[in-house]
């Protein structure tokens, strides 16, 4: 009788007052929650034309329990002719649901699909899923704009606390526009909640809510201007080599619109293909990508790259002098090839050795004389206050430009707060030299840009002194295919130039493609007017980085163009031909690479 009692007494505690939650934990033993990814919304060119979409694929997938298994190992390992090393590292991965199947391959070959099924009792553990992936239309073109996508990471989900939604598993965007606008490209995850039996069997739909997929982001980018740009890039990697400048191998090109700040291109070398993470990247491959030896294809060099402007900086130095009173548009120079402006045992050289003879202001531009150069940079000095620099950030020097890609560097405008942080542990390299300010006026010393620092600053000396900030996202559209956002101009750095300044400078330019100026090799023949500058950056220890840019027409400009190359030697016979080409592409005239020549800095 006593167990009786506890029995009853046992029963009734577990009806009355246990009641509810054990018929709630029966609930969610019957019930199971299945979700279901959202396709990510495609990118476009300004054109509609599809630079990312998605496609269907057939995929191997097999859970944790293989491993324990080395002979269904071996024989997948055969099937898909995939070492077993990379099955193991595809299946160990920790990144998604305990449970979750890992994606062992994807484009599995249909023979091996159809084998699979056939002998599904050879393969446990192992199925074959439909799973849509990342599709390229044009390859690798705009691989640094578009960026990639790859699995959430275990930091990632960490990060946000669990607040954004994403699990195990995943993909997300990891660079580029795949990753600026991740919010907006990844869409909301389905759910249906199945009733399920006591084998776990599914009985019936209880609840069943689709998946919105994300929406298609629409860029700035030309496709058509992007594969000229990309193939001027390489056309003067090949100039370089010709030349005898072997190590050129790295470089970028920018083009804008200097009364948009849209970009048109961005290309960077090396390059790399985006299909590389699809299913997710090998630890082979990931190695080769970030290898030393493989000079980091995955930088995009046009807004991470940091180099010495060299005489490309000449035109801020020039509008900072004619607005502080260093130089005037009739100024004139005496170039001998040796400065002693600092004193005989400081003396630099001009790169031609030779000597320019007598220069005015305008010559000094066109011939990019480093003795006048050298003048400016000394009075500035001699002047105090830093005017020099604090003009040059008003030029969006030192300071990131607001671009909507990820990854972006600001350069640096050395002065000598800087100079003094830097040797802290060096007393004797703090303080701040005449020789400093002489350095940065003909684009040299510590000062670093960026190319798209660079192109940006002619975009605004061709815009009436109004850098706009540049950005690679035009449109947002809606389920309907219209835009629920569009990107409207923007300006990043007011320099409030006098526009005297601004035309004695862009008819400086004008000389340096036009009236024997070290770019006039580059654009002869060339049917519109191109205001431009060369430099050739002296780098410790490497060949010297090639830089070239312009803009077009000069008389109403539309365009801006910057091609760097580091270790291609001249600016105006490696860098110069690129942004030809580019420029026409731009403004509808016939894409020729031209042979050019320059022997100045």
């Amino acid at each position: 009788m006593g167990v009786l009692g506890l029995l009853l007494a046992r029963l009734w505690t577990m009806q009355v007052l246990y009641g509810g939650e054990y018929a709630s934990q029966a609930d969610q033993n019957r019930v199971r929650e299945v979700t279901t990814v959202a396709p990510r919304g495609r990118i476009l060119d300004r054109k509609g034309r599809e630079l990312v979409t998605n496609r269907a694929t057939m995929a191997v997938v097999a859970d944790r329990s293989v491993l324990e298994n080395p002979a269904l190992l071996n024989r997948l390992s055969a099937l898909l002719s995939m070492p077993v090393a990379d099955i193991k590292e595809r299946v160990s991965s920790v990144r998604e649901a305990a449970l979750a199947p890992r994606t062992v391959m994807i484009d599995v070959p249909k023979v091996a699909v159809a084998y699979l099924s056939e002998h599904a009792t050879q393969f446990p553990g192992v199925d074959v899923q439909v799973q849509a992936v990342r599709e390229y239309p044009l390859g690798a073109s705009a691989a640094h704009v578009v960026g990639y996508t790859g699995e959430v990471s275990e930091s990632d989900l960490s990060a946000s606390g669990g607040s954004t939604g994403y699990s195990y598993g995943d993909i997300v965007g990891k660079a580029g526009a795949e990753a600026e606008f991740e919010k907006v490209l990844q869409g909301d995850r389905g759910r249906r909640l199945l009733e399920v039996d006591a084998t776990g069997r599914p009985r019936r739909v209880i609840q069943d809510v689709e998946a919105v997929p994300g929406r298609d982001v629409v860029l700035t980018i030309d496709s058509t201007v992007q594969k000229v740009a990309e193939k001027a890039l390489a056309d003067a990697m090949t100039d370089a080599h010709r030349k005898g400048f072997t190590k050129a191998k790295g470089g970028a090109a920018v083009a804008l619109d200097v009364n948009t700040g849209e970009v048109l291109a961005m290309a960077s070398l090396p390059t790399y293909d985006p299909k590389v993470f699809l299913g997710g990247v090998s630890k082979k491959n990931w190695a080769k990508l970030t290898a030393k030896t493989s000079d980091y294809p995955l930088t995009n060099r046009a807004i991470m790259g940091q180099y010495p402007a060299a005489s490309t900086f000449k035109a801020i130095t020039g509008l900072a002098a004619l607005e502080y009173g260093m130089t005037t548009p009739g100024s004139t120079y005496d170039c001998q090839g040796w400065w002693t402006g600092m004193g005989e045992e400081w003396g630099k050289w001009c790169w031609k050795h030779g000597g320019h003879g007598t220069e005015t202001f305008k010559d000094g531009i066109k011939d990019s004389c480093d003795v006048v150069f050298y003048e400016i940079g000394h009075r500035f000095y001699k002047d105090k206050g830093e005017k020099f620099q604090k003009f040059s950030r008003r030029f969006g020097f030192g300071e990131k430009s607001g671009i909507d890609l990820p990854g972006e560097m600001s350069g640096r405008v050395p002065d000598a707060k800087w100079k003094a942080a830097y040797n802290e542990d060096y007393p004797e390299y703090r303080t701040w030299l005449p020789g400093d300010t002489v350095n940065m006026a003909i684009g040299q010393g510590d000062l670093l840009v960026t190319p798209l620092q660079i192109g940006n600053a002619y975009a605004g000396i061709a815009n009436d002194g109004k850098i706009l900030e540049p950005h690679v996202m035009k449109q947002v559209l809606g389920p309907d295919g219209k835009p629920v956002l569009s990107a409207k101009p923007k300006v990043a750095f007011e320099t409030k130039t006098d526009k005297g300044d601004l035309a004695t400078m862009t008819s400086s330019l004008v000389s340096v493609t036009e009236e024997g100026g070290t770019g006039a090799s580059v654009f002869r023949g060339f049917p519109m007017r191109v205001a431009g500058k060369s430099g050739t950056a002296q780098v410790t220890g490497k060949d010297d980085y090639a830089w070239f840019v312009g803009f077009a027409p000069a008389e109403k400009p539309r365009y801006a163009v910057v091609v760097a190359i580091e270790q291609g030697g001249a600016g105006g016979a490696v860098a110069g031909p690129a942004v030809r080409q580019i420029l026409a592409s731009l403004l509808g005239q016939p894409v020729e690479h031209v042979t050019a020549s320059d022997v100045s800095r």
